[in-house]
């Protein structure tokens, strides 16, 4: 009778972990596909969502991809599992690829935000720049670098100064076509307020950086 008790308590204690490691293998299947689903359901964002919440879409990314890793260990066919996973680790890799040759550089961003959008390339031409609204483009520039002055790090003020001299070097020439005084007066105006703040700026941030590499 004992025997048979003791048989039966095996028994049970064989079937709870049969089952036990039943569940954690649906577990780490459903984990791994739910990694497969996110990518796969990545294909149906647009450009434009896909740049505007890379950050989210990446995050995300990241998580799904630890927790479909970790979850190989329940897998019995483990081999079959780390295919999909491969796979999918492919089909994002080559669109986080085509999603950052299509998303602008960091360069790129702050000149359209100084300047307008596609204004100023990489070739940093300022033909577009004439006696009719050079007045407006320094009032553009020097209004966005005051609101967001407190935001950019020193390489970003090191941008912002090669590009006011680039707008500087063409307001030599506008001037000989034709620049009104009344307009040469106000940008004079805002030269003078640019000046100060780009030098006090430009030396906290570099003092922010220099504190926090020494952390």
């Amino acid at each position: 009778m004992e025997s048979k008790k003791l048989f039966l308590g095996v028994a049970a204690i064989a079937l709870g972990l049969t089952s036990c490691k039943g569940e954690k293998e649906t577990q780490a299947e459903k984990t791994v596909d739910n990694y497969v689903v996110y990518v796969d359901s990545l294909e149906n964002v647009s450009s434009e969502e896909a740049m505007a919440n890379w950050q989210t879409i990446e995050a995300n990314y990241e998580l799904r991809s630890s927790q479909a890793e970790t979850a190989l260990a329940d897998l019995k066919d483990d081999a079959k599992a780390k295919e999909k996973l491969e796979a999918s680790r492919m089909k994002y890799e080559a669109m986080k690829t085509k999603m950052q040759e299509a998303m602008p550089t960091k360069s790129q961003t702050m000149r359209n935000s100084l300047f307008g959008e596609g204004k100023v390339g990489d070739d940093m031409s300022f033909a577009w720049v004439n006696a009719a609204n050079i007045h407006d483009v320094y009032q553009q520039f020097v209004h966005t670098v005051e609101d967001n002055k407190d935001s950019y790090s020193r390489e970003d003020w090191d941008e912002i100064k090669m590009m006011y001299e680039a707008l500087d070097s063409r307001k030599n020439t506008v001037e000989k076509e034709g620049l009104s005084s009344e307009d040469n007066r106000k940008i004079a105006g805002l030269k003078l307020k640019f000046a100060p703040m780009y030098t006090v700026n430009r030396v906290g941030a570099k003092s922010e950086e220099m504190d926090a590499a020494k952390k």
